[in-house]
């Protein structure tokens, strides 16, 4: 065995796996419809007005303002109606004094129109209409141009895009927009105790759990997986995976990361790297690895279901995350009292998983190797190093899963 000699706390090992994070300079262009929850790798310019034409905000009657000065429901001003305009349609007259066009709503205004009186406001008539309620200039009109200008920015490098940002650039008619590569991060999973899902388990084996909730991790936070093979805890192996996936921007071990004598990946990163942290007090999760190979990042997750997923939350999606240029998530909490006491290791912080029931936190935890203490969770609650009982009743802050 090899015991770990030093921990660091969670927010210098936090801080030193961000300090080593350069962000993606790749790019690619996708079409809009590929761009949600992508970040633009460049300026994008609109080259028309939108609307391209001053059109109608209301359905009503286009007319001239000056023409409805001082029309009221008592004193109501008449004016001839010459027609009808539909969105899409192109008015065929100007406006001349005294006369309206019914209009739809995103209609083009005619010539010599310059404001629309709605449609509750007005009666008809036969050929004639009553407006009620006089209008400004300008009044319930969509000016060109008013919405994005022709030269305008529509979309800034480093902006994510969500779908307002894709409704704008659809808006001046951009069907593709460049956007940065998302990571590619390798997901290795480790050790001659774990089996594929679908074979057959053999004695000592378990099914392989944390390639999937690490991809999924990944996935869920701006990067693309490589899921590998089962590799086993040799040097030569483990070394030939780094070389084999160099075009990778980070590689993610679960297990090799703890202190027994065949968790080599210690020894690879020493060997072929730098070790920029092993151990880290936390529970659960504490033999946790990062270190850089050349221009990689390599994280070693502990083998343990929870403790590679909660590791995978709290230190692999915050790095992935500023690598893909991804704005930092702000996670949701509420209040709840603690349904019973708990006691916990001094020194190290812990990641306790609840459940939520009538305002109660229920501890869900049962020990690193079970997946239920955080798939039957809702939330956790962070019990700082310093801290070593939570009381029965206790109020308590739960960071929604």
């Amino acid at each position: 065995m090899r015991p770990l000699k030093r921990l660091i706390q969670l927010d210098e090992a936090l801080s030193l796996a961000l300090a080593h994070v350069s962000q993606i300079n790749r790019s690619e262009r996708v079409h809009i419809l590929q761009s949600a929850g992508r970040v633009s790798a460049e300026d994008v310019v609109s080259d028309l007005n939108v609307p391209p034409f001053t059109r109608s905000a209301m359905d009503g009657y286009a007319v001239r303002a000056r023409d409805t000065f001082g029309a009221s429901k008592l004193k109501p001003m008449k004016l001839m109606r010459r027609g009808v305009v539909f969105a899409g349609l192109t008015p065929k007259r100007p406006l001349s004094k005294g006369d309206c066009v019914e209009i739809a709503t995103g209609a083009m205004l005619p010539r010599g129109a310059d404001a629309v009186v709605m449609v509750e406001d007005t009666e008809l008539q036969g050929d004639r209409v009553l407006i009620t309620e006089s209008v400004y200039p300008g009044q319930n009109v969509s000016k060109k141009g008013e919405d994005i200008a022709l030269g305008s920015k529509v979309i800034s490098r480093g902006e994510l895009l969500n779908p307002s940002k894709i409704g704008a650039l659809a808006a001046v008619g951009k069907k593709t927009v460049r956007v940065f590569s998302k990571p590619l991060v390798a997901v290795v999973p480790t050790g001659d105790e774990i089996a594929e899902i679908g074979e057959r388990l053999r004695p000592g084996q378990v099914y392989n759990v944390n390639s999937y909730t690490l991809s999924s991790v990944v996935w869920a936070n701006g990067g693309d997986v490589r899921m590998l093979k089962i590799v086993s805890d040799s040097l030569n192996d483990l070394e030939r995976v780094v070389k084999d996936n160099d075009d990778c921007d980070m590689l993610v071990f679960s297990g090799g990361s703890s202190v027994g004598e065949r968790d080599v990946m210690l020894d690879v990163l020493k060997k072929n790297g730098k070790v920029v942290f092993h151990g880290v007090a936390i529970k659960p999760g504490k033999p946790t690895l990062f270190g850089v190979l050349g221009r990689q990042l390599v994280f070693g997750m502990p083998g343990y279901p929870t403790a590679c997923l909660s590791n995978a939350y709290i230190l692999l999606a915050p790095v992935l995350r500023k690598m893909a240029r991804l704005p930092q998530k702000e996670p949701v909490s509420l209040r709840a009292r603690m349904a019973r006491r708990v006691v916990s290791a001094t020194g190290r912080t812990q990641f306790l998983t609840v459940r939520l029931e009538d305002s109660f936190a229920h501890p869900a935890f049962k020990e690193s190797g079970a997946i239920t203490s955080m798939a039957f969770a809702d939330g956790y609650v962070i019990i700082p190093s310093d801290v070593d009982l939570l009381e029965k009743g206790e109020e308590v802050t739960v960071y929604i899963l």
